[in-house]
């Protein structure tokens, strides 16, 4: 099998917009494999990955750190390829000259689901942890709050950013305190 050699340097690559001027991710992705290096409004380096469908991982992303995600750079592939993957993005984050943020300590804020249970509001923590309740009320207290941090995240795309796209969240997951894209 031949690798691939026409990967380029994430600098020899163009910043492209997270949101276009449509309101739109960068359609061209859809179901693409690659690499690629996500950029904040300052165009400095936040998060490196790769994907099978890049397109929903720039989705993903996006509803995690919105504020981070700003510019994005990418480098499709025809083949899936792990290591070739891999290689990339090390390569990538070498080249950086330093590891960003979103790839050392912060990894879980970028590729794990939305924990609600760390942005609780001192109220929702009281209410919460109050021994009367029992698990039901628990769940219901714990989609409450999903709500609210899916609202804040939809004014922040939809409002702020002019994301013209629908965002759905996995309703099954409020229940455990989780938020991710269905």
């Amino acid at each position: 099998m031949a690798l691939e050699t026409n990967l380029s340097s994430l600098a020899a690559l163009e910043y492209i917009p997270y949101i276009d001027d449509r309101g739109q991710l960068p359609e061209q992705f859809q179901g693409k494999i690659g690499v690629y290096a996500i950029f904040d409004q300052e165009k400095v380096l936040q998060f490196v990955g790769y994907s099978r469908d890049v397109y929903l991982s720039l989705k993903q992303h996006l509803v995690r750190q919105p504020q981070q995600c700003y510019w994005v750079k990418v480098q499709t592939i025809e083949r899936p390829s792990r290591t070739i993957l891999e290689n990339t993005e090390n390569a990538w984050i070498a080249e950086n000259g330093s590891v960003p943020w979103g790839n050392g300590d912060q990894k879980e804020k970028w590729t794990h689901p939305i924990d609600i249970k760390v942005v609780m509001t001192p109220e929702e923590q009281a209410s919460y942890q109050n021994p009367a309740n029992d698990e039901l009320a628990q769940i219901k207290i714990l989609k409450n709050v999903a709500r609210r941090v899916e609202a804040e995240i939809s004014t922040q795309l939809l409002e702020v950013r002019g994301l013209q796209m629908q965002i759905r969240f996995n309703p099954k997951l409020k229940e455990e305190g989780l938020l991710d894209l269905k």
